[in-house]
């Protein structure tokens, strides 16, 4: 069994913790971001970049989402913008937005780290989509840095005003995600202050996250329980609707092609190595053989985190796969 791990603007569908079924859609080359987050699943940045370019063209994609949903075997509830690095980096996102609606008729989320929404390009880009997911990890400068690493250039008060702008225009839903990562940015001073800005920003839920795959940083590691609870009633005490997710999310349902399927979402996020081989055992289809496969690409790996091992797919420095 044979497989080449190609490069796909879809991936998908797969069972979201926040979005219910969302087909993903990979817009811009690997760890491509403004961000390099010490908790990123897909490792290290190899591109720091502010600068935004056509990475996609809005009629192919479209046309691959077509294919996708019509392959799909059960209903998608959004149409995802979740690619391995910062989506709105691709300065064709507002379009392919608008193509997707146009012809598709379908609901579409963008999950954004919101470092680039004071250009206000990039809010009108997102203005079309129906939901938006902002990145909120830190409200003082010395946390964000250490947490999010951002590119030299960012200010976080140019960033936290850039979300400010876009929440006070847009007619869509926003919501919230804050990874809160162990003696980084869970202390309590940084804690009210991300819950006084989310409060600012009336989101229609918060999501207090922490990292449950293998992390850029290995010793990165979430913050514990108390603390997540701590901004969660933050939060809720400010008229948030907050929601814990420290769990990992189900087994994936629903492919036509196994290893399409695994060696196109691998790209963005790893998957659980038990979830892998139960997949192959419903298929029929001998788990080792499908591990085999999957490893004759030399950017994939397996890595234990947390007691619990995943299949990831990191290229190295000068490969992009």
């Amino acid at each position: 069994m044979a497989l080449s791990l190609h490069s796909s603007l879809v991936f998908g569908p797969v069972v979201s913790r926040r979005l219910g079924v969302s087909l993903g859609i990979n817009n811009v080359p690997y760890k491509t971001c403004s961000y390099s987050c010490v908790y990123c699943q897909l490792g290290r940045t190899l591109n720091l970049t502010v600068t935004r370019k056509p990475y996609t063209d809005p009629g192919i994609l479209v046309d691959e989402v077509a294919r996708a949903l019509e392959g799909a075997d059960r209903k998608v509830d959004f149409v995802t913008f979740v690619p391995d690095g910062e989506p709105t980096l691709d300065s064709n996102i507002g379009s392919s937005i608008r193509l997707l609606k146009l012809e598709l008729w379908v609901d579409v989320a963008v999950l954004t780290n919101a470092s680039l929404l004071w250009m206000p390009e990039v809010r009108e880009d997102l203005s079309n989509s129906d939901l938006v997911s902002v990145k909120v990890d830190a409200v003082s400068e010395r946390v964000w840095r250490r947490v999010n690493r951002p590119h030299p250039s960012l200010s976080l008060d140019k960033v936290l005003d850039g979300i400010k702008k876009f929440v006070r225009d847009y007619t869509g839903a926003v919501i919230t995600e804050t990874m809160l990562v162990e003696g980084i940015n869970d202390g309590e001073d940084e804690i009210k202050g991300i819950a006084d800005f989310i409060g600012e920003l009336s989101p229609m839920k918060a999501y207090i996250m922490v990292p449950t795959r293998p992390p850029a940083e290995p010793w990165a590691r979430g913050a514990p329980r108390n603390k997540l609870e701590l901004l969660r009633d933050e939060l809720r005490s400010r008229g948030i609707a907050a929601e814990i997710l420290d769990y990992h999310e189900p087994p994936p349902r629903g492919y036509s092609d196994l290893l399409s399927f695994v060696a196109n979402t691998i790209r963005v996020h790893p998957l659980r190595l038990d979830y892998v081989e139960r997949m192959a055992r419903e298929a029929n289809v001998e788990p080792a053989t499908v591990i085999e496969a999957l490893k004759q690409d030399p950017s994939v790996e397996i890595v234990e985190y947390m007691g619990y091992k995943f299949i990831v797919w990191r290229p190295k420095p000068g490969r992009s796969g």
